[in-house]
C-alpha cells in the first residue's frame, strides 16, 4: 500500500517550502510564551507580562488576515518581505526596551506592532493547495501541515522558555526572531511553487470574511479555541494542586500526542461522506471529549483523558481547511485560511481568561468547565449554521477532497 505522505511530496518544491514553512513557523509559538518569560525575569510583574503577551496576540489575530489578504492581492514575496522586516524590527524593540528599562507604554506598543507576523501556516497551505486543488492529496497535506503545526506548539514553547532561563531574559524572543528571518528567507525563496496571483472577481470584492461560511468556520474554530487555552491554564493549575507543577508539560505533551497520531491516521483516510458531516463528526467528538474532563482525580487520568481528547484537534483543523477550500474562490484562499487560524487565536485567548478567573475562584479543576462549554458552543453554532456548508453550490461544482 503506497504511502501517502511520500506520494504528496512528490510535487517538485514540495519539501524545500515546506520546511521553510516550518522553521519560519516556530516563532509563532514562541513570542506569546517568550513575552511572558522575559519580562517576568526582567520586571517582576506577570501583570505587565501577560498583558503585552496578550497585546501581540490580539493584534495578530487581527492584523493577519489582513496581511494575507494583501497576500491574495499581490502574492506571497512582494507582501511577506516587507511585513516579515517589519516585525523583525518590532520585536528587536519590545527586547531592547525590556533591556534598558523603557517604559511599559513602548512595550505595548512593539508588542503590537510586532503583530504583523504573517500567519505561516496558511502561507504553507495555500501552496499545497495550489498544487493539489480538487485531488485527494490535498486532503493528506492538510494532515500533515496539521500535524507539523502540533510539533511547532509542542518545541517552541520549550526552546523559548529554556533559552530565557538559561541564558538572558530576551534569549527566547531573540532565538524567535532570528528563526523568523532565516525561516521566511528560505520560503520566499522557494518561487517555483508559490501561488500566482489569482484576477479578482467583480463579485469577489471585499474580505474574505464575507463569505457566510467562513464567518461560521471562524466562529466554531473561536469556541475550539477556548477548549485549547483551557486545557493548558487549568493543567498547569491542577499539577500545581497535586504538588507536581513540572509534570503540567509532560500531561499538555499527551494531549499533542494524541493530536498528532489522529492527525497521521486521518490524512491517510479516504473518506466517503461529505465534508459537512466530517466536520459534524469531530466537532462532536471534540465536544463528548471535554465532559470525563470533569471528573479526572489525578495527574495520569488528566494525562489520558488528554490524549484521547486530542484526537478531535488535527480532523477538526484538517476538515476546516478543506471546506476553507471549498467554500471561497482562489483569488482569497490566504486571507480564508488565516481567519480560521484567527478564530482559534482568540478562542485561546478567550478561554484562558475565563479557566483563569475560575481557577482564582473556585479551585484548579474549575476551569474545565469552560471546556465542557467550548465544545458543546462549537457543536451547537456548527449545528444551527449547517446550511451554510452542505448547502453551497461549492460543493456539487468542485471535485470532491474526500
Amino acid at each position: 500500500m503506497p504511502n501517502p505522505y511520500r506520494e504528496i511530496f512528490r510535487a517538485p518544491g514540495s519539501v524545500a517550502f515546506s520546511a521553510a514553512g516550518f522553521v519560519a513557523r516556530l516563532p509563532l509559538s514562541m513570542v506569546t510564551i517568550g513575552i511572558v518569560t522575559m519580562l517576568s525575569q526582567a520586571r517582576g510583574e506577570y501583570w505587565l507580562a501577560g498583558s503585552v503577551a496578550a497585546t501581540f496576540a490580539l493584534a495578530n489575530a487581527l492584523i493577519a488576515p489582513q496581511i494575507s489578504r494583501l497576500v491574495d492581492r499581490h502574492g506571497q514575496s512582494r507582501v511577506l518581505i516587507p511585513a516579515t522586516l517589519a516585525t523583525l524590527v518590532a520585536l528587536a524593540g519590545l527586547m531592547l526596551a525590556t533591556r534598558f528599562e523603557a517604559p511599559n507604554w513602548a512595550l505595548f506598543l512593539f508588542a503590537a506592532l510586532s503583530g504583523l507576523e504573517p500567519s505561516m501556516a496558511a502561507m504553507v497551505r495555500a501552496r499545497w493547495t495550489e498544487i493539489y486543488r480538487g485531488k485527494p492529496q490535498l486532503r493528506t497535506a492538510f494532515a500533515f501541515e496539521s500535524v507539523v503545526d502540533e510539533m511547532v506548539f509542542m518545541i517552541g514553547p520549550v526552546l523559548a522558555i529554556g533559552l530565557s532561563v538559561a541564558w538572558f531574559p530576551e534569549a527566547g524572543p531573540l532565538a524567535a526572531t532570528i528563526l523568523l528571518a532565516i525561516g521566511m528567507a528560505l520560503f520566499v525563496l522557494q518561487r517555483g511553487t508559490e501561488p500566482p496571483v489569482h484576477q479578482q472577481a467583480a463579485s469577489a470584492d471585499g474580505s474574505a470574511i464575507r463569505f457566510g461560511a467562513v464567518r461560521l468556520i471562524a466562529l466554531v474554530m473561536v469556541a475550539i479555541g477556548a477548549i485549547f487555552g483551557t486545557s493548558e491554564v487549568t493543567t498547569v493549575a491542577f499539577a500545581e494542586a497535586q504538588g507536581q507543577k513540572a509534570a503540567a508539560s509532560l500531561v499538555l505533551a499527551s494531549y499533542a500526542a494524541g493530536s498528532l497520531i489522529a492527525g497521521l491516521i486521518f490524512g491517510a483516510l479516504h473518506l466517503r461522506i461529505s465534508l459537512a458531516r466530517q466536520f459534524v463528526l469531530a466537532i462532536g467528538l471534540a465536544a463528548a471529549t471535554t465532559l470525563p474532563l470533569l471528573a479526572v482525580g489525578s495527574l495520569w487520568s488528566l494525562a489520558a483523558v488528554l490524549f484521547v481528547a486530542g484526537a478531535s484537534i488535527s480532523p477538526t483543523v484538517i476538515v476546516a481547511m478543506a471546506l476553507v477550500e471549498r467554500h471561497v474562490p482562489p483569488s482569497k484562499l490566504t486571507e480564508g485560511i488565516t481567519w480560521v487560524m484567527t478564530g482559534v487565536g482568540v478562542g485561546l485567548a478567550l478561554g484562558s481568561a475565563a479557566s483563569g478567573w475560575l481557577i482564582d475562584n473556585y479551585g484548579a479543576a474549575s476551569g474545565f468547565y469552560v471546556s465542557v462549554v467550548g465544545g458543546f458552543a462549537a457543536l451547537g453554532i456548527l449545528l444551527l449554521g449547517l446550511r451554510r456548508l452542505s448547502g453551497a453550490a461549492s460543493d456539487s461544482s468542485r471535485p470532491a477532497l474526500a
